[in-house]
């Protein structure tokens, strides 16, 4: 079994510890730690975190492999620090039946850079007409416990109502694309004042907020959980933050893009800015950022959406929708959270691994950093200040929106229970 001594790191950002892993497990947590034969890491000015855990990602295998593959997305969660992330059902096929997704979970076991918990479509073919097989996914070998169709919504209340009263039965949870889409038909961007004067169609807040609304009044009447994916605008958070006054078993995510930038930068028609739902206003922003902090949003998810060159170089109305993010999340969440006073690092170990483990149930993940746990581990270098360079990335896709922009923090190691698979900064 081999052993691993982190020497001097801040746990969690507080006091510096050595943390002695052997084999699979932390073994000892403490100061002036020793071990024989152990492979020694110096971790001063270091902050060591558990494993953080994605609760979206597009891994896009099997069907889209010129954008992604199960291999590539795992090298790049492993790369940004991420030990577990769940595989969104878009896929080609879909991932609607226990064959599919228990073909994305071996692919992850086979490849062993993180965890790779697939995630079910709530529909057959993600067409929002039929249940799919929402209990034999959870029965597969897969052990699906989060449903989503996201990169469309669950529009029609019925089936919506259906989905919650099935997952309600093994503690499942339905995580919602929240976009109306009659509200959104044509859209390229923010409805606002940006849009006007560019002369592109709109996707407005209330698209979103309207079917949050819906979601989580039908939670209440289940009694069931329900997951609000990608939130985005000021007022869904003050539905979320109602709703969860009230009882509501309802959690939220915001990505790390939503939490920096603005569709003032769509003014320059680069597709590399156009996503789903799209960047909206800084006030919007400052309100996520605020809602993260006081826990009305629960936890932070990159919406990893990579794509080939050819389908974001290309005119704005014709490109993609999405960016890539499982390398930088950290990174922006530092910038946009830690340095703005908002978050410590225990709060970022709490929204990046804490909660979304316990959201998907992610078993092993999302534990405290402590003697008998798994060592599942990621240590940054907080003071590393660097210039995002897309040439170097591990994922297949280079859409990142962050090209050419100054981050801190570096992911200089990764543990997956106990074995290496980033080394001071290489893949392993």
């Amino acid at each position: 079994m081999s052993k691993t001594l982190i020497r001097g790191a801040k746990v969690l950002g507080g006091e510096a510890q050595d943390v002695l892993i052997d084999g699979e497990t932390i073994a000892e947590v403490g100061t002036g730690l020793s071990a024989d034969g152990a492979t020694v890491v110096e971790a001063e000015g270091k902050v060591l975190l558990p494993g953080l855990v994605d609760l979206h990602t597009h891994l896009r295998e099997p069907g889209r492999e010129d954008s992604e593959t199960v291999l590539t997305g795992t090298r790049a969660a492993a790369t940004g620090g991420y030990t577990s992330v769940f595989a969104m059902a878009n896929t080609f096929p879909v991932a609607d039946t226990a064959g599919v997704v228990e073909q994305v979970y071996r692919l992850g076991q086979e490849h062993g850079y993180c965890d790779v918990q697939p995630i079910g479509a709530v529909t057959v073919g993600l067409e929002g007409k039929k249940l799919a097989e929402l209990g034999a996914m959870h029965e597969s070998a897969a052990g699906v416990t989060v449903f989503s169709d996201d990169g469309k919504c669950v529009d029609d209340a019925v089936i919506m109502r259906r989905a919650l009263e099935y997952v309600k039965a093994f503690g499942g949870v339905v995580a919602q694309h929240a976009q109306e889409p009659r509200l959104t038909e044509g859209a390229q961007m923010n409805e606002g004042v940006v849009s006007a004067e560019l002369g592109l169609g709109g996707w407005p807040a209330v698209a979103e907020e309207s079917i949050i609304a819906r979601d989580v009044l039908l939670a209440e009447h289940v009694g069931s959980r329900v997951h609000i994916c990608h939130l985005s605008t000021a007022g869904s958070v003050e539905i979320v933050r109602w709703a969860k006054s009230r009882g509501i078993d309802v959690t939220a995510e915001v990505t790390p893009h939503h939490l920096l930038l603005t569709d003032e930068l769509v003014r320059s028609y680069n597709p590399v800015y156009k996503v789903n739902p799209p960047l909206r206003t800084e006030r919007d922003v400052m309100a996520l950022r605020e809602a993260l902090a006081d826990g009305t949003i629960d936890i932070v998810a990159t919406d990893h959406a990579p794509h080939p060159h050819e389908d974001k170089d290309c005119e704005w109305a014709a490109a993609a929708m999405g960016m890539v993010g499982l390398e930088t999340a950290l990174s922006v969440v530092q910038h946009t959270m830690v340095e703005t006073g908002l978050l410590d690092w225990a709060g970022v170990a709490d929204r990046m691994s804490f909660k979304p483990a316990r959201i998907g149930r992610a078993t092993g993940h999302g534990r405290p950093v402590s003697a008998g746990e798994p060592a599942n581990l990621t240590l940054v270098d907080p003071a590393y200040r660097g210039v995002v360079d897309p040439a170097g990335f591990a994922s297949r896709s280079r859409n990142t929106p962050y090209e050419g922009r100054e981050l801190p923090g570096r992911v200089t190691h990764t543990f997956l229970r106990g074995r290496a698979t980033l080394m001071d900064g290489k893949l392993a």
